[in-house]
């Protein structure tokens, strides 16, 4: 069974960062790209970016470009998303998703709120 576990959200300060992490289990992680997702509240999902299984190839949305980093440890079975320079719109839960794009497997989600 697929589990995916996120942490690392808060409440931080325009400007400020935040590091979330996610734990993975119940399959090969190493074999998979991995993404992170996002939902603000009211809206929809949006994809946010993804990493292939080595690592060395990574996507991102216009919006987070230059500001957030997408990284992984297969050693470790976790994916991570390092996010400086936070916006109040950069708010929502966000989700690690096994695969690439919006339909895979996701966790539970961990909150962002950048808020002054």
């Amino acid at each position: 069974e697929v589990q995916l576990v996120e942490s690392g959200g808060g409440l931080v300060q325009p400007g400020g960062s935040l590091r979330l992490s996610c734990a993975a289990s119940g399959f090969t992680f190493s074999s998979y790209a991995m993404t992170w997702v996002r939902q603000a509240p009211g809206k929809g999902l949006e994809w946010v970016s993804s990493i292939y299984s080595g690592g060395g190839i990574t996507r991102y949305a216009d919006s987070v470009k230059g500001r957030f980093t997408i990284s992984r440890d297969n050693a470790k079975n976790t994916l991570y998303l390092q996010m400086n320079s936070l916006k109040p719109e950069d708010t929502a839960v966000y989700y690690c998703a096994k695969g690439l794009g919006l339909g895979g497997p996701r966790g539970q989600g961990t909150q962002v709120t950048v808020s002054s």
